[in-house]
């Protein structure tokens, strides 16, 4: 049923990114996991492939094609390895608030080079005191003249120290109109990244901290006007940051999937395949279960969300039913492997640690349920989805270009740090 969503050209994007993560993506995993170390090289493969501007327009150079085209692109990364899928989705993520508030001269500078891959972009909200509660920030913005000048500080940062932009939100005022989003170039002085800290999984993928301290900016980059933080952060997590975790989580668990059936068919117990058994009959089929229920629900709310209709209550369910899935999924795998599955060289281990990243980025399950509840009860506050409607899909859905996949090499990008030119100042 899932697949009556799909056309012709998301089946050959498919093809083109599963064979892009098997042949330059699976040979990778096991030192990245043996590491931990920011995988850099994958990242700008990737970026090259111009995945990152699935949803920027033509116009600006990107590929157009929509927010299912975006989920399979992650789902394909993730199945393959869950860090390199974070990648994508935290820079796809990246790219919403300059497509929903960026001004004319901001979008012409930014997007292209998001779509042709020397820029990945970054959204910066979270702070120590301050996940989910978005109001209660204490990073300042404040204004001199020409210039802004921030201070504070931002923690689980996705792509934190390979991005080139990163779009904060820093209070301006008080209340809820006195939030600001701002674009900071990641060379700009006053900017510094502690080191990271080894994760539980992820491994690859950068997740750390931005520092602020007198950190000048141009009035120039910020984005929209000063009130519109937290439009800028509630519309970016709802239409693409739930959607990109729930397209993670549906890559891992159908990893997970994939993994368990080929252990239950090597693994010989009372002289038949592990699979025979009737207990672990079941829980392959409740797997299988779960695996199709999650799948409907996140490929029914990209299309949705593609067609312009108002479906953010689709979307948080997708996130809920994906995520909370997927660790059941993991955890009846665990189980299945028994001990083999403790040791951290296996799959099976490295994805029920990735797994469990992917229900407190834009909101926990406790969270997606309290705006459930909301709808049921009739206090909904209202659609992001409908409000940013014009912006949401394409105008048009061309053929999906076959992509130049070269190897990543030392020699394939410049660093991911190397300054890229911002707005004239």
């Amino acid at each position: 049923m899932s697949d009556a969503y799909l056309e012709e050209r998301h089946h050959q994007l498919r093809a083109q990114v599963r064979a892009f993560a098997e042949s330059h993506i699976a040979p990778r995993v096991a030192d990245m996991e043996d590491t931990g170390a920011v995988e850099t090289q994958l990242a700008e493969a990737i970026a090259l492939q111009g995945w990152i501007g699935v949803t920027v327009d033509t116009t600006y150079g990107g590929m157009g094609a929509g927010h299912l085209a975006k989920t399979l692109i992650i789902e394909e990364l993730s199945r393959v390895s869950g860090a390199m899928g974070a990648v994508a989705q935290a820079s796809q993520l990246g790219v919403a608030k300059i497509i929903h508030f960026g001004n004319a001269r901001q979008k012409q500078t930014w997007l292209p080079k998001i779509a042709n891959g020397t820029c990945l972009p970054t959204i910066a909200v979270t702070e120590p005191d301050a996940g989910s509660h978005v109001l209660g920030m204490q990073t300042t913005a404040r204004r001199e003249g020409r210039h802004y000048v921030l201070n504070g500080r931002k923690i689980y940062i996705g792509n934190s120290h390979i991005g080139h932009l990163h779009g904060v939100v820093a209070r301006t005022g008080d209340g809820s109109r006195g939030l600001t989003g701002f674009l900071v170039e990641a060379d700009r002085p006053g900017l510094t990244l502690p080191p990271l800290v080894r994760a539980l999984g992820l491994h690859g993928f950068s997740f750390g901290e931005l520092h602020f301290t007198d950190c000048r900016i141009p009035v120039s980059n910020r984005l929209g006007d000063e009130g519109d933080g937290r439009d800028i952060a509630y519309s970016s997590s709802v239409l693409y940051g739930r959607p990109n975790l729930t397209a993670v989580a549906l890559g891992i668990h159908q990893a997970i999937l994939e993994q368990t059936t080929r252990f239950t068919s090597e693994r010989v117990r009372y002289g038949k395949q592990l699979h025979h058994l009737p207990n672990i009959t079941i829980k392959i089929g409740q797997m299988q279960s779960r695996l199709m229920t999650a799948r409907l629900a996140a490929y029914h709310a990209a299309h949705l969300l593609d067609t312009r209709a108002a479906c953010d209550t689709e979307l948080i369910n997708a996130k809920l039913i994906n995520t909370e899935l997927a660790l059941d999924s993991a955890r009846a795998a665990m189980e299945i492997h028994a001990a083999a599955g403790l040791l951290t060289d296996t799959p099976i281990n490295r994805y029920l640690r990735d797994a469990h990243h992917i229900p407190a980025p834009a909101g926990t399950s406790d969270i997606q349920l309290l705006r459930l509840a909301e709808v049921a009860l009739g206090q909904s506050k209202g659609q992001w989805s409908q409000r940013l409607s014009t912006v949401l899909s394409p105008h048009r859905t061309p053929a999906l270009p076959v992509p130049h996949i070269p190897a990543p090499g030392p020699d394939s990008h410049p660093a991911p740090h190397t300054a890229l030119p911002g707005p004239a100042q």
